[in-house]
């Protein structure tokens, strides 16, 4: 490959025909991040503010008081450094919120996508254990690319006279293979038996994250089906996502890879997940293929936009990086000398989530746990807090929230899941471990937190603060069809036992532990 065939893969115009698939991949994104900050803004100050599960000041003042010089703002890179506060955390949201309006209404989407990416990952550095999901890392990643692709101007409609490069939309179909194929190889090395059986499918719709009334539904089908599901997703991951670098099989793999999320999102809510990976699936359809069904595309403009010296090479070096990043990561973390030094650059980077291992339901969960907040004055009589969002009422139906991300409730489910093979003798004491947040939100609500209190669906106690607060484990199971047609009920549930230690607060407001 010569230096002219190096310098056409990165000139913005190589990949001229897909105006169409860059204009609605832009769009998706923005929305894909209005959807996030719109869920922080009625979410954030019970995470992370004042009084919050986990305030950003104290894990600011830390930092502050270990790192005291530029190194802190390495280490979390965030902007709320400048004012790490209840208002600090308004401001990113708003600022975040306009930003990503701006990218859906194609409005300097260059800039608004870079504000985006900037605000996101200030809170995603600084929510700690609300931020450990690897669909942050690929929307970091996916608009990291993004940036790049985006059409230079303040209203560049399709970007006629600026098409994106080829090695922008490879970058992104990179991220995009990375997801499928990691995730089917994860599934295999896993050693997860369940997946080697095809049975993995077999409880799935009923012990995922969030289900919706759909999957409720999809879990009555025949044993048959889960089977075929079980072998089709490892099919997909390992061998049909390799038509994406397949010219003539690129629009039979969009059409598989979206069915397979449309299928993915209409049973459950993984929030803006399997949204951003259809999203990205759209690089594989190129401007021929979306006229043919009718949408109006215009062509690439024959008067392009040269690329000056000096943003050609940003350019150039910001995606090669990303590209380097990437594949170190998969090849070579964690690998023994002399290679571990290869993965160094992109290790570097990895708390900017810019350079991520993917490895979705690798092992598969066995059952389900649900943890749940009580209250009392007395220790005796209980009032349960009641969620959003997940589920609690087994009579009431599923929901679809899906971009939307509770992310107190969906932590919870992780908190559960760690319990799975747990004997009930060692729950409270594993639970504290694990999840030490969940001990701070009954604190907080303790305290009747309005902030906590706002992530919960209501308040039994009307804004008062009870005298001792517990969280419960239960074992959920989604009822059969002829039972929920005779009784109403999604959902059959059985009480295993304390999750966390009790807390009580005395007249002072001093809490204390109620209970080992």
């Amino acid at each position: 490959m010569d230096r002219s065939s190096v310098r056409n893969f990165f000139e913005r115009g190589s990949a001229s025909r897909y105006l169409g698939a860059r204009w609605i991949f832009l769009r998706a994104l923005g929305a894909f991040h209005f959807s996030v900050f719109y869920s922080l803004a009625f979410q954030i100050h019970g995470l992370l503010g004042d009084r919050g599960v986990l305030p950003v000041t104290e894990l600011f003042d830390f930092f502050r008081a270990r790192e005291p010089g530029v190194a802190r703002f390495w280490t979390i890179p965030s902007l709320l450094w400048l004012a790490p506060s209840d208002r600090g955390l308004s401001a990113l949201v708003a600022v975040g919120l306009v930003s990503s309006v701006l990218v859906v209404a194609n409005v300097a989407p260059r800039a608004a996508l870079a504000v985006c990416g900037v605000c996101f990952l200030s809170f995603v550095s600084a929510a700690q254990d609300f931020s450990s999901y690897q669909s942050d890392g690929m929307l970091l990643e996916a608009t990291a690319a993004a940036v790049v692709i985006a059409p230079r101007g303040f209203r560049p409609r399709f970007g006629e006279s600026d098409p994106p490069s080829r090695a922008a939309r490879v970058v992104l179909l990179w991220e995009c293979f990375r997801i499928y194929f990691e995730s089917g190889v994860a599934k295999i090395a896993s050693g997860d038996p369940s997946w080697r059986d095809l049975t993995a499918m077999d409880h799935y719709y009923e012990n995922g994250p969030l289900p919706t009334w759909l999957g409720y539904w999809a879990q009555q089908l025949p044993h048959g089906f889960h089977v075929f599901s079980a072998g089709a997703t490892i099919a997909i991951e390992l061998v049909i996502v390799f038509g994406m670098w397949i010219p003539r099989l690129r629009v039979a793999t969009f059409a598989i890879l979206t069915t397979l999320q449309i299928g993915i999102i209409s049973t459950a809510n993984y929030c803006f997940l399997n949204h951003l990976v259809l999203a990205l699936g759209i690089f594989l359809v190129d401007d021929d293929a979306l006229r043919r069904v009718r949408l109006a595309i215009p062509r690439a403009s024959s008067a392009l936009r040269a690329s000056t010296g000096a943003r050609f090479w940003i350019s150039a070096v910001w995606l090669s990086l990303l590209f380097y990043a990437s594949v170190a990561v998969f090849a070579f973390a964690g690998a023994p000398e002399p290679m571990a030094y290869v993965a160094a650059p992109a290790e570097a980077l990895a708390h900017l989530r810019l350079a991520n291992r993917y490895g979705l339901f690798a092992r598969m969960t066995n059952v389900r746990y649900e943890i749940s907040f009580e209250g009392s004055d007395d220790g005796v009589h209980w009032s349960t807090y009641r969620f959003r969002y997940k589920p609690q009422d087994p009579k009431e139906a599923p929901k679809f929230f899906a971009p939307y991300q509770p992310r107190f409730d969906w932590n919870l489910w992780f908190c559960a899941v760690a319990e799975e093979g747990v004997r009930r003798s060692q729950i409270v004491r594993v639970a504290r471990a694990s999840c030490p947040w969940v001990v701070s939100a009954e604190a907080r609500l303790l305290e009747a937190s309005p902030d906590v209190l706002r992530l919960f669906r209501d308040d039994p106690f009307h804004g008062r603060a009870p005298r001792f607060v517990r969280t419960m484990l239960d074992q959920y199971w989604m009822t059969d069809a002829s039972t929920h047609r005779a009784t109403g009920a999604y959902w059959r549930v059985a009480r295993v036992g304390r999750y966390t230690t009790s807390l009580g607060r005395d007249d002072d407001g001093t809490i204390f532990i109620a209970e080992n």
